[in-house]
């Protein structure tokens, strides 16, 4: 590689640097989790071509700021119709959805997002948020996670400030996902099939393919949302 060839990368790698620094301060996504599918699909294109162009000793710096900016430039023209034209938000950007209804999962939203329960009880743990009983409404955001209303029992005040007396706190344990019983957790629990059945049968079921999710808390008991 001679002397104009490293002029060049390091020409392209400076301009390819400064290009992506410039839209994530533009468009306010500093971290992966803030991205929409539009955004990161753009990002994930343009560094691939960023890196594709870099290297290609045939393309002059002019045809790669034409490039870059042409690029550029049609992200910011999706943000712009994004902004001014309401109908295309959905398509583009996407739009939040109620997953969780007073504690019950709806099975269809989920299908839909091609979620599953176990992603979606990971969601909600990072929401510092343990069983779906829990949750009042919970909406799933374009970029992918959960925000959450709990229920007005589960809204507690910092108990440090109220001067009350610390309680025991229990996980919940999963024992049924999609229909599935989760054998281990419930031997666990220190519970078996007839326990499980018993349980079942007292809130309604009396099929454990139709409950889409249970789990149990020592506190509380058992917590059914069917399919």
């Amino acid at each position: 590689m001679g002397a104009i060839s490293i002029d060049l990368l390091t020409m392209k790698v400076i301009i390819g640097f400064f290009t992506l620094f410039f839209i994530v301060i533009l468009t306010g996504k500093t971290a992966i989790y803030q991205l929409t599918p539009f955004h990161l699909v753009f990002v994930l294109l343009l560094g691939g071509f960023l890196e594709n162009t870099i290297y290609e000793d045939d393309i002059g710096i002019l045809s790669f700021l034409y490039a870059v900016g042409l690029w550029t430039l049609l992200m910011l023209g999706v943000e712009f119709l994004t902004l001014k034209i309401k109908s295309t938000r959905s398509i583009l950007v996407g739009k939040p959805a109620i997953v969780i209804r007073e504690g019950i999962i709806d099975r269809n939203i989920a299908k839909k997002n091609k979620l599953d329960m176990n992603q979606i009880l990971s969601l909600l743990r990072q929401n510092n948020v343990f069983s779906v009983r829990e949750v009042k409404y919970g909406t799933l955001e374009p970029n992918g996670q959960i925000s959450t209303l709990l229920k007005s029992k589960y809204q507690q005040p910092d108990k440090q400030d109220l001067n009350l007396p610390e309680s025991i706190v229990d996980l919940p344990i999963s024992l049924i996902i999609d229909g599935e019983v989760l054998w281990d957790n419930l031997s666990e629990c220190g519970f078996d099939e007839e326990w499980l059945n018993n349980e079942l049968t007292a809130n309604g079921y009396n099929d454990k393919t139709k409950i889409f999710y249970a789990d149990w808390r020592e506190s509380e008991g058992i917590h059914i949302s069917p399919k």
